[in-house]
């Protein structure tokens, strides 16, 4: 065991490691700038009310479960037990943010779980990461019973696929509508990922495409007036010209340019944000970015997009030179979750798409989004330290038949 984690921590993926750290590391930092007008004025609590929660969290539960991950062989995520586990886990979640008095509404979403009055818990997150393990593990334990995971049909993989469909109807009921578009594209990307030839491919999209409009169509008809409430429509309506709409649905997306168009190169620096003082409404969620932008300028910015550009970039490259199906599933589903909840965020703030109240990723407050994030991080370096381990196993094998 001792050489096994000597040979382990000899090949463990550092680079990513240390960027993970940095990057939990500037949110905590940027997370007391930003929050303590809002901890002082709203909440009635001391200046570093939101750090100290993010850093309890950090480091009394997602740096245990980040420890695990990286740990323990990522191909027992295939176990149907343990699938079983995760997907009892999922649906005992979902049925307690329905109960009266335990599911909480903010913004406009019933998404959090008020664990015993301690803290909150938001189920979405859990899916995005549920979503990714369970469709990679499943896909991967059919594919032990055929030739290979290129042999697997749209037949194959029905429950995985209905699993996700119910998932997707539920988190749809919670009208976190964001959620539910990260969730979609997760869950497709593992898809693309397993390999399934092309008829099969197309069979089981076009399958999941009727199946998913019949789900939005039975949304729509049961949570209309909670989709379409006036917060919601205010955010596209002030989409194309936030300034017409200064007053009311445009106010946080003009704020937000405001605090990144005086920042300049530089920033004004680290605490001087003016527009975290009553401007710009909950500034360490989903519009971190522009305190960063305001505070630490275009080299601020820079910073963080190029440390979660890594990340994503480097989960895709494990995908594409990984020969397990398991290990390239996984990456993938995972480096598309970061990418596109990065994209949703930025492109937010900037105005390219309307606003969705999606954070920024090991930046931005939350809980629940920082411990499933280093979860799957966990995950990620788990598979690039052992496609290390197997390259170098496989160059010893060569070499020892070339020298016999």
């Amino acid at each position: 065991m001792k050489k096994y984690f000597a040979l382990y921590f000899r090949n463990f993926d550092y680079p990513l490691f240390f960027t993970y750290i940095f990057l939990c590391i500037f949110g905590l930092v940027m997370i007391y700038s930003s929050s303590m007008m809002v901890a002082i004025v709203y909440e009635e609590e001391s200046p570093d009310y939101f750090y100290k929660k993010q850093l309890l969290n950090l480091l009394f539960v997602a740096a245990p479960l980040f420890v695990i991950a990286a740990i323990m062989p990522y191909r027992r995520l295939s176990n149907k037990y343990l699938l079983g586990f995760l997907m009892i886990v999922m649906i005992v979640l979902e049925i307690w943010l329905t109960i009266d008095g335990i599911g909480k509404e903010q913004t406009g979403s019933k998404s959090w779980i008020n664990l015993f009055g301690l803290t909150t818990f938001q189920p979405s997150e859990y899916a995005k990461l549920f979503v990714i393990v369970y469709f990679a593990g499943s896909f991967y334990k059919k594919s032990l019973k055929k030739d290979s995971i290129q042999s697997l049909t749209a037949e194959d993989i029905k429950f995985p696929i209905f699993i996700w469909l119910l998932i997707l109807g539920c988190v749809s009921l919670e009208t976190d509508i964001g959620a539910v578009g990260i969730i979609f594209v997760i869950a497709m990307s593992v898809v693309f990922a397993s390999g399934m030839e092309g008829s099969a491919l197309r069979r089981l999209v076009t399958t999941i495409g009727g199946f998913g409009a019949l789900v939005v169509g039975v949304l729509l008809l049961i949570k209309r007036d909670s989709i379409f409430n006036e917060s919601r429509l205010g955010r596209f309506t002030s989409y194309r010209n936030p300034f017409e709409y200064s007053d009311g649905s445009g106010h946080q997306v003009i704020n937000g340019y405001y605090a990144i168009g005086s920042g300049g190169l530089e920033g004004k620096g680290l605490g001087q944000s003016v527009q975290k003082l009553g401007y710009l409404p909950e500034p360490q969620t989903d519009f971190i970015m522009a305190i960063i932008a305001e505070e630490l300028g275009l080299l601020g910015v820079s910073i963080v997009i190029f440390g979660l550009g890594f990340i994503v970039l480097r989960g895709f490259w494990i995908a594409m030179v990984t020969k397990d199906p398991l290990a390239r599933m996984l990456a993938t589903g995972i480096s598309t979750w970061i990418g596109l909840q990065t994209f949703i965020n930025l492109g937010g703030l900037s105005g390219i798409i309307p606003l969705t109240g999606v954070t920024l990723p090991f930046i931005s407050y939350g809980g629940t989004s920082i411990v499933l994030l280093s979860l799957a991080i966990g995950i990620l370096i788990n598979v690039s330290t052992n496609y290390k381990l197997e390259k170098k196993s496989y160059r010893e094998l060569r070499r020892n038949e070339v020298n016999q």
